[in-house]
């Protein structure tokens, strides 16, 4: 082994003396080493959600805000459009279903935030029903319980969730009938709320709103309880909005008008068909089926248009009830004067007559010999 000559060896000495102190100067992070997967052991905390938002308060400091793990408990996932439409969507609007009495049944419903900000989402379950006047395809009811109540029966895991802009949750649905439910319809709704928070516009000018602003979607529940189900729906009238029979101009609004006496829903469809005053038929319009609440009337507005109208016309409705079979028929007849045509023709042959008269008033015409 080699000796360090002496001058080298009081160099080394030297550099150590002002290396140690140093170090005992630098923070911790410096000499932190990045920790690899083979660095981690079970008493590591588990990483439950990584989602971070930026929040900013009015003093215009941001600051790191965590997004407590209970409020994401569904899957997420990403949209593939990041456009902001200032609104949250949801969908299925409607679940039509059969269930037995004891039988349950999950759907999956969908929530998307479009908002172009992170929002917190709650549920609600209200009963549903239909109008009594048509002047509403349904009604929600709040806190009171319909007569074919089905808010109690309606569940999800969680009452609320959180969503970033651009995201959209899956959401598990239950819906549980008794085991002593009679048979007939259930009907029932989901709301799915988002309520603004007053601070969010206040962020950066410092002026907060003076009111909360509540959105709510809701999806429809129509439950179907196999066995002795009265059925009674009814085409009580076809007509145009306010029965009018004088038109100079199309579109024609016509409305169909059903009444429901049964105790489940329907779900008519069927066409109407317009024809001339010689019978040819001049115009089809075909209904999707659509659905009548019982023991309540639904009115549905159909527009019918041609470039060209003048003269009578008829519509003829055939409306297939949706249960066996049944269709019911009825006719409307209404009338089609373009006056600002009709006054241009008499126009031309009131100066058509006013020529031939200005003529023979002032030539005398002779028959050649």
């Amino acid at each position: 082994m080699k000796l360090i000559a002496l001058p080298q060896l009081l160099r080394t000495l030297l550099l150590l003396a002002i290396a140690i102190p140093l170090v005992g100067l630098l923070p911790a992070s410096v000499l932190a080493q990045p920790v690899t997967a083979e660095d981690t052991t079970t008493d590591a905390p588990e990483v439950v959600d990584s989602e971070i938002v930026t929040l900013e308060s009015e003093a215009s400091s941001t600051a790191a805000y965590a997004v407590p793990p209970a409020a994401r408990p569904y899957k997420i996932e990403q949209l593939p459009d990041q456009e902001v439409f200032g609104d949250f969507v949801i969908g299925p609007g409607r679940f039509d279903l059969e269930l037995a009495p004891g039988e349950s049944r999950t759907v999956e419903l969908i929530v998307s935030n479009r908002m172009g900000e992170g929002k917190t989402f709650s549920f609600d379950t209200e009963d549903t029903t239909g109008s009594d006047t048509g002047e509403k395809t349904i009604k929600l009811l709040g806190e009171e319980r319909g007569p074919y109540t089905l808010k109690d029966y309606i569940s999800v895991p969680h009452d609320e969730f959180y969503l970033e802009h651009s995201e959209r949750a899956r959401i598990p649905v239950t819906i549980s009938i008794p085991a002593n439910a009679q048979p007939g319809g259930r009907y029932g709704s989901l709301l799915v709320t988002m309520v603004s928070n007053p601070n969010d516009s206040g962020a950066v000018s410092g002026a907060k709103p003076a009111s909360v602003i509540v959105s709510r979607i809701a999806t429809l529940f129509f439950i179907k309880t196999p066995g002795e189900i009265d059925y009674d729906m009814q085409l009580q009238s076809l007509s145009t909005v306010n029965d009018q029979t004088f038109f100079t101009a199309g579109p024609i609004k016509l409305l169909l008008e059903h009444e429901n006496f049964g105790s489940v829903h329907t779900t008519p469809y069927g066409r109407i068909t317009v024809t001339n005053l010689l019978g040819e038929e001049v115009g089809v319009q075909n209904l999707e089926p659509w659905f009548v609440m019982p023991e309540s009337i639904r009115t549905r507005e159909i527009e019918w248009n041609r470039e060209f109208l003048i003269g009578r016309y008829t519509a003829t409705a055939e409306i297939n009830r949706g249960y066996d079979d049944i269709v019911d028929e009825m006719s409307f007849s209404f009338w089609v004067i373009p006056w600002k045509l009709l006054v241009g023709v008499f126009v031309v042959i009131f100066l058509v007559f006013y020529l031939i008269r200005f003529i023979f008033s002032r030539f005398e015409f002779k028959r050649k010999t």
